[in-house]
């Protein structure tokens, strides 16, 4: 019955599918001309008649490909102007994203904050095939209230990576990061409250990122880390600990661990899968004791990253973090992780782009300086170093995300040269990094 609606009145449709089945009788009957032309030439020989039959056939054939490519092409135009209004120009590029993307490598990213929203903007241009692992240990901001006040997971890093992940990012993030300035929202983010908003209609945490996630038509998934209502705590230099993100981030004396409460948790049955199935599995870049290792204390992701096949990379920050990380080098950032969890990981990815002298001496007086990379500790710990340009130009030290997801996707590429990867993957990467750099 449903076949029946598309000859309904109105629908704009029905005159260029009966162009098209014209054309597609012309091409029947230019066919049937041809066939009369050879049989009387096979016959009778070269004639008169049969040059006729084959002009003639000629010339319907030309009618009919016209008549029935103009049908059938007007008709789809017909469909998509009511389908996607707005998005006819791009029609391309959509078809390029939910057909050619899907195609691409799978690549688990693991951290949380304003790094990992970075690494995904840059990697949704070469796979649809993205997972991203997110920390849920905030209690700070927006966050932290709807935390205290509703009984929910942190909503904030999820929405930034579903931002980063949607299809048409920049009107979603203009939307979904609006902050209300005034009146008992004040300090709230839009996208925050559709999470909590979700979270009660659907009565589940993980339900409510997934709809929101195809709302926003993503490319990849995004999943927290686990669904328990974990806190972070820190032990100090001094001894002293400390309970809560927000604390951690503001505490003037370095960490010498973290820990969640309450352990154990167990991350989402999809997480596991994902990390195990990865072509790629990357760590960070972002803070590296308040968004990356606190994933790592969640039980079975250590082991899960162990056993997956692919390459695991970790993308090194690129500036220390005043009190957090004060005086690390690119070493010290992978001891920590190892101390915690006993992750291996095949390469570091660093930054060796020289920043601004102007900007750098801003960063200083705020405590905060290059992550110095000493390659001869690196190795000694078993890491490949891969060094390259990864800065953001601008007043802000951080990973520019064309830069950053290249990178990461040139060493997917060199893992299977290493046996870390199928082969059927190399050229599949290669066209999709020739394809972006266009």
């Amino acid at each position: 019955m449903k076949i029946i609606k598309w000859l309904y009145p109105g629908l704009r449709v029905k005159r260029w599918l009966a162009l098209a089945l014209a054309g597609l009788m012309l091409l029947f009957e230019a066919g049937s001309l041809f066939l009369n032309a050879q049989i009387g030439a096979a016959v009778l020989g070269p004639n008169r008649h049969s040059l006729e039959w084959f002009g003639a056939g000629s010339v319907l054939a030309l009618a009919g490909f016209a008549l029935l490519l103009t049908g059938l092409y007007r008709a789809f135009r017909s469909v998509v102007a009511v389908l996607l209004p707005e998005e006819q120009s791009r029609l391309v590029d959509i078809v390029f994203a939910r057909r050619y993307l899907k195609r691409g490598p799978r690549i688990v990213v693991i951290g949380g904050g304003t790094g990992l929203s970075v690494l995904l903007r840059g990697l949704k241009a070469y796979t649809a095939n993205i997972t991203a692992v997110v920390s849920v240990a905030d209690d700070g901001g927006s966050s932290g209230r709807l935390r205290e006040d509703l009984g929910i997971l942190p909503p904030g890093d999820i929405r930034n990576c579903l931002i980063a992940l949607a299809d048409k990012e920049s009107l979603m993030e203009e939307v979904l990061q609006y902050r209300f300035g005034s009146g008992e929202l004040a300090g709230h983010s839009l996208g925050n409250l559709m999470l909590a908003a979700l979270t009660e209609v659907t009565g589940d945490f993980f339900a409510a990122v997934q709809g929101l996630s195809k709302v926003l038509a993503v490319r990849g998934r995004v999943l927290p880390v686990t669904l328990a209502n974990v806190a972070l705590g820190a032990v100090l230099a001094d001894g002293g600990i400390l309970k809560g993100q927000c604390h951690i981030t503001r505490s003037p004396l370095p960490v010498e661990r973290v820990f969640l409460l309450p352990a154990p948790c167990r991350p989402p049955a999809e997480v596991l899968a994902a990390i195990r199935d990865a072509d790629a599995v990357v760590l960070g870049p972002g803070s590296l004791y308040t968004s990356v290792i606190p994933n790592l204390l969640v039980e079975g992701i250590p082991e899960a990253i162990n056993q997956a096949a692919g390459i695991k990379i970790y993308v090194v920050n690129v500036m220390t973090q005043p009190g957090e990380t004060a005086g690390y080098s690119a070493a010290d950032h992978y001891r920590a992780i190892l101390a915690h969890a006993p992750v291996k990981v095949d390469c570091l990815l660093v930054n060796q782009q020289r920043a601004p002298e102007k900007v750098l001496e801003r960063y200083r007086e705020e405590g905060a300086e290059p992550v110095r990379v000493d390659t001869v500790d690196l190795e000694a710990l078993g890491a490949r170093v891969v060094g390259t340009r990864l800065l953001r130009e601008g007043d802000l030290l951080r990973h520019d995300p064309e830069l950053l997801g290249r990178a990461v996707l040139e060493l997917v590429v060199s893992a299977r040269r290493i046996g870390l990867i199928p082969f059927r993957l190399e050229k599949r990467i290669k066209e999709l990094l020739r394809n972006v750099a266009r």
